[in-house]
């Protein structure tokens, strides 16, 4: 008689065991897409909801961008202060290496930088990196900003070319003086043999040729630093 009782009594256990899974995963893949939509749109209240219910604060999509990635993209500043204040991975990259802050800078975002930059977000890896990104686009206050921070002036996109090579293509030449102000390579080739003068001239940029040949010149004619080894 005990098995008899026993066995629908664990019948009704496992459907109702099988009921509160299939619910729980139907609602974790609704928090999914609507965590990564709220991310994108800047819906903070929303996101933080979903966040506080246990999603982990670097989920990502298919292409490997984090919420925080998607937020500092889009130029949501209090969402990114939410995902900070969740510790959201700062440094965390997408399947094709970019950043949060990366992003940030390529779009211009100048708040969301400054954020992300007191967060400790990193400035130097390899293949392309904010200054890089900073100097093709032309954002001089934060390429600033970058530098300030100890951005190494000579990172090397993967095609060889550095930030000052990008911003003489481009022809930015306000970023081009402050380069040359932080002592850019002006000889550094890229994987076609292009110097910043020489992409500058293939692009019409004639004044930043003209600019990074003077500097060039000028550091050619300065004597060479005296150094004293101490013992």
């Amino acid at each position: 008689m005990r098995t008899l009782i026993e066995s629908p009594l664990r019948g009704l256990a496992a459907a109702c065991l099988f009921v509160l899974v299939t619910a729980s995963c139907a609602a974790f893949g609704n928090s999914y897409e609507d965590s990564l939509s709220a991310a994108q749109r800047g819906d903070t209240r929303q996101l933080v909801g979903i966040l506080a219910r246990g999603l982990d604060p670097n989920t990502i999509d298919a292409q490997g961008n984090t919420l925080l990635i998607l937020a500092a993209r889009e130029g949501h500043l209090l969402t990114v202060d939410a995902l900070l204040s969740h510790r959201a991975n700062v440094s965390q990259r997408n399947f094709v290496g970019d950043s949060a802050l990366m992003l940030a800078v390529l779009r211009g975002h100048v708040a969301i930088v400054d954020r992300l930059l007191d967060a400790g977000a990193e400035i130097d890896h390899e293949g392309w990196t904010p200054l890089i990104y900073a100097a093709f686009e032309g954002h001089l206050d934060i390429l600033d900003r970058l530098l300030v921070r100890g951005a190494n002036v000579d990172a090397l996109a993967p095609n060889g070319s550095n930030a000052l090579m990008f911003a003489a293509r481009n022809g930015h030449i306000h970023v081009v003086r402050r380069l040359l102000q932080a002592e850019a390579d002006v000889e550094q080739r890229n994987d076609r043999g292009q110097t910043a003068a020489s992409w500058a001239l293939e692009n019409g940029n004639t004044q930043i040729a003209e600019l990074i040949e003077q500097e060039r010149r000028r550091r050619a004619a300065q004597p060479p630093r005296l150094q004293i080894e101490l013992r």
